[in-house]
């Protein structure tokens, strides 16, 4: 079981959009970590998948199917390469927003509570 037709329909065309070519593209398959038992053990699911021209790597062992492996592999080598040409990677920058606003929010939280507490030494 693997991504339906439109999905990689989809991959494909994203390969050609960007001018990247299955030549240009080395898979290893090979043995995945974490969960499942003897089938992870046993077989060489987990797909790596590098573009030479710009040396972006991915691995991805997530299931068992290696012909759904290698379609989120692709997937997601070709969203890296795609966010190195825009010149912005979005989830790097969604995470460092995330970030500040937490930061935020305990900066906010402490000066409450130094102020609540200056209130009751001034009392």
């Amino acid at each position: 079981m693997g991504p339906n037709e439109k999905k990689l329909a989809a991959l494909e065309q994203k390969l050609t959009d960007l001018g990247i070519h299955k030549k240009d593209l080395e898979e290893k398959f090979i043995k995945a970590s974490g969960r499942g038992g003897q089938k992870v053990n046993k077989t060489s699911s987990a797909v790596f998948v590098r573009h030479r021209h710009t040396g972006l790597c991915v691995k991805v062992g997530k299931h068992r199917s290696r012909h759904l492996n290698r379609f989120l592999a692709l997937r997601a080598l070709v969203e890296k390469i795609a966010a190195l040409r825009s010149g912005t990677d979005e989830k790097q920058q969604e995470y460092i927003k995330k970030i500040r606003k937490q930061k935020l929010r305990r900066k906010q939280k402490t000066r409450k509570k130094l102020a609540s507490q200056k209130d009751i030494t001034d009392a």
